[in-house]
């Protein structure tokens, strides 16, 4: 998921300062996205192993690997990273293979292990550690629950000027590719005309398209009263807040983001690396993980120490029907790519 990582936060270190300053044996560098910048996460790992975590926080693949590219060797200890790009770190030689016997796997939802992305011939290269769904955050008390059972219903009039869209292509036109009845695993160029005309129908009943901050706003404050794109990630860390934030899986399903962590193949502390890997992925770590200030989501380990009421408000009993209904994050190729970009940019521009 391409998320919540927009997010100021006072650990994150410049990759000029990381040169300047290089990590010791007594600290570990973790290129990251913002839910594990939250000190309730790394204090408890940095006080048992006695060292300090300098993070630095990426949006996009792309914008991690250029920061990688532009690092020296041995800069970076871990990556977190969208399962579904985790080959391409490998194919740069980025991330060492990780020992199966040292991780929860049997502990992980079926569903989220993506042995297709995290294994390159036969071996680990990453874990997925937290997921949830792009799909459609609403409040209960301006919407009815069950008029949201069709993603169709998000082009009726009666939404007009009551929507906010996240501005992200991949997950939203997934969605509206699912609105038509395609698979995301299986676009095509040909499929592209029917998803414009469901973006372009959202967008007449939008107030706003917007990045994660102002889009989660928009519905919290009561500007929308639906946010396209939504999801846990959106609404359960607001949840005390405004119980009255939700978010639904349509008939037709949610596009599911996941992301996971690997560890470089050129770190000079690669067991520090893999401890904090394991850290991450224990029961405590993942209940840390999943209530980030940034930003909350399922942990992918069944064991995850959460509370009852966090369990509640991430609909944890819920998730192997929202799973059976879930379909994975587009993967174009870069010709498909470009013509998902350029109608996205259309769709921006419409009025």
């Amino acid at each position: 998921m391409r998320t919540a990582r927009r997010l100021a936060c006072a650990l994150t270190l410049t990759a000029a300062a990381l040169a300047c300053h290089p990590a010791g044996a007594d600290e570990l560098n973790a290129l990251i996205w913002c839910d594990h910048a939250d000190p309730a996460l790394l204090q408890p790992f940095e006080e048992a192993h006695g060292v300090r975590v300098n993070v630095k926080e990426y949006e996009g693949t792309g914008a991690g690997l250029a920061i990688v590219e532009q690092s020296r060797p041995g800069d970076w200890d871990v990556m977190v990273i969208d399962s579904i790009d985790v080959r391409r770190g490998v194919e740069r030689g980025l991330f060492a293979p990780l020992p199966e016997d040292r991780l929860p796997l049997a502990d992980l939802f079926p569903e989220v292990r993506f042995d297709e992305h995290t294994t390159v011939a036969g071996k680990r290269y990453a874990i997925t550690e937290k997921f949830g769904y792009n799909t459609v955050g609403f409040n209960r008390t301006k919407v009815d629950p069950a008029e949201l059972r069709s993603l169709k219903a998000l082009l009726e009039p009666k939404y007009r000027g009551r929507l906010a869209i996240y501005d992200y292509y991949l997950p939203v036109m997934g969605m509206a590719a699912l609105a038509v009845g395609k698979r995301t695993s299986e676009l095509s160029a040909d499929d592209l005309p029917a998803i414009r005309d469901v973006l372009l129908g959202m967008k007449a009943n939008a107030r706003l398209v917007g990045e994660v901050a102002a889009s989660q706003t928009a519905l919290a404050t009561g500007e929308v009263d639906i946010l396209v794109g939504g999801g846990e990630w959106v609404t359960a860390g607001l949840a005390r807040e405004n119980p009255a934030l939700d978010f639904v899986i349509p008939d037709e399903g949610a596009v599911l983001w996941s992301q996971s962590l690997a560890m470089f193949a050129d770190s000079p502390r690669p067991e520090l690396a893999l401890e904090f890997i394991r850290y991450v992925m224990s029961p405590e770590g993942q209940a840390r993980l999943a209530t980030s200030s940034c930003y909350w989501g399922m942990p992918a380990n069944r064991q995850a120490a959460l509370t009852d009421e966090e369990k509640r408000i991430l609909r944890f009993a819920e998730q192997p029907a929202f799973l059976a209904r879930a379909q994975p994050y587009p993967a174009p190729d870069e010709a498909l790519d470009r013509q998902m970009q350029d109608v996205w940019t259309e769709m921006l521009q419409a009025r």
